[in-house]
């Protein structure tokens, strides 16, 4: 991108903030990520934490950021010359510039600094460590926040740890003007992309899903975009019946949808859209089904509006496709477990600086909150998978679709 959407003045106001909301006088202390080792001595590509990133403005690994009552600083790690040479070196004018933060210690300094703080405080406040391993997704999780709470225990053993995370979520489900703005670029990036590499004459010659994606990758960088928020999914037939295929290498046949589900990423901020298209021309029963998800998407969305609670927004709308499933045929009655067989997932998540974003699904909705809207229906025996996804924010009286300039016609 030629310009930042966001100024050092973005994160110095959501620094105080996070001060307000929080009222304590403990240190907070948060760090970012660190590299993950993908094989030998090579890492995966970087990931900022997203909090460390929404207060900082700092895409480096392992800086640590302490917000004490009186004073804030970063402790930033040194490189020597070999790792300097692979990865390059830091420079603390460029990180002064872009946080707003002003005081910069290296390890040694800053630790002592810490050190200090910590034993004449007893609680220190920070965002909670998740376990190593999450069962219900199959993954391993950054280890950077445990390393930082045990060098904190280190320093005193009793010392109470506060979490901060429900405050930060508070403060990021709400999107300021300029969240707003990244948000609107990855979203009109992604549907300039779509449009592109949907085009009748140019979908037909698609022979494999993973030409699809490199077309719509080409397509995100070269109008601005880093690259993609989240794993793209191009799945045709069958494939699209199971929700996350990444794996994007089969061929495409032109009686197949083929579901895209993607989004670009402008300075952290996502874009996620999900149309469902054909090669060649849909049969009845596909049109049929199409059309089943685009009533159900629409009526989602006329539900969104500040007050709504998204467990009675989901019921409601479970509801109300088990009426679409019985007029396809596919169910009798209306229970939870005969519509999730077919529509096995949520319609909305929210979305920001992560394409799942930090959000509190218990509270009511609120204007400047951005969610998904993206029904599906997925009937794998008859190999039909269908998903149309868009980008809603909640208004002062309603809600208002960010991607509504994308098609959303059967073809």
């Amino acid at each position: 991108m030629s310009s930042s959407h966001f100024s050092p003045a973005f994160f110095v106001a959501n620094r105080q903030r996070l001060r307000d909301l929080a009222n304590t006088t403990a240190p907070i202390v948060i760090t970012a990520n660190g590299l993950l080792q993908r094989g030998a001595d090579g890492t995966y590509a970087f990931a900022q934490d997203a909090n460390f990133w929404y207060l900082t403005g700092i895409d480096e690994p392992d800086v640590i950021l302490v917000m004490t009552p009186a004073e804030e600083y970063l402790i930033v790690p040194g490189r020597d010359d070999n790792r300097a040479a692979f990865d390059g070196t830091i420079d603390d004018n460029l990180l002064k510039n872009r946080s707003g933060i002003t005081t910069i210690f290296d390890v040694d300094a800053g630790w002592q600094k810490l050190a200090k703080a910590v034993q004449q405080s007893p609680k220190i406040a920070t965002v909670r460590a998740a376990p190593s391993y999450l069962e219900n997704y199959g993954m391993y999780t950054n280890p950077a926040r445990r390393r930082l709470l045990k060098q904190l225990k280190a320093i005193q053993a009793d010392v109470e740890i506060s979490d901060i995370g429900k405050q930060l979520v508070r403060l990021r489900m709400i999107k300021q003007s300029a969240e707003l703005l990244a948000i609107q670029s990855a979203i009109d990036i992604t549907i300039a992309t779509l449009q592109e590499v949907t085009q009748p004459e140019l979908l037909s010659k698609y022979e494999y899903e993973y030409q699809l994606e490199a077309d719509i990758s080409r397509g995100f960088r070269a109008r601005g975009a880093s690259g993609h928020a989240f794993e793209p999914i191009v799945a045709g037939g069958v494939r699209a019946c199971t929700l996350h295929n990444v794996a994007n290498n089969s061929a495409l046949a032109a009686n197949e949808l083929i579901v895209l589900d993607v989004g670009a990423e402008v300075e952290h901020y996502a874009a996620d859209i999900t149309r469902t298209v054909n090669p060649g021309l849909s049969t009845p029963r596909q049109l049929a089904v199409y059309s089943a998800v685009q009533d159900v998407q629409h009526y989602a969305a006329g539900l969104l509006k500040p007050g709504v609670l998204l467990a009675e927004y989901e019921h409601q709308i479970e509801h109300y496709m088990g009426k679409k499933l019985q007029e396809l045929g596919l169910i009798k009655a209306i229970t939870h477990d005969s519509v999730r067989h077919y529509y096995p997932h949520a319609t909305s998540h929210f979305m920001g600086l992560n394409v799942h974003d930090a959000g509190d699904y218990s509270q009511p909705l609120q204007p400047g909150m951005i969610l998904t809207v993206e029904p599906g229906i997925y009937i794998t025996e008859e190999a039909i998978g269908v998903r149309i996804e868009d980008d809603a924010l909640i208004t002062p009286d309603g809600s208002h679709l960010l991607s509504d300039k994308l098609s959303r016609a059967a073809t």
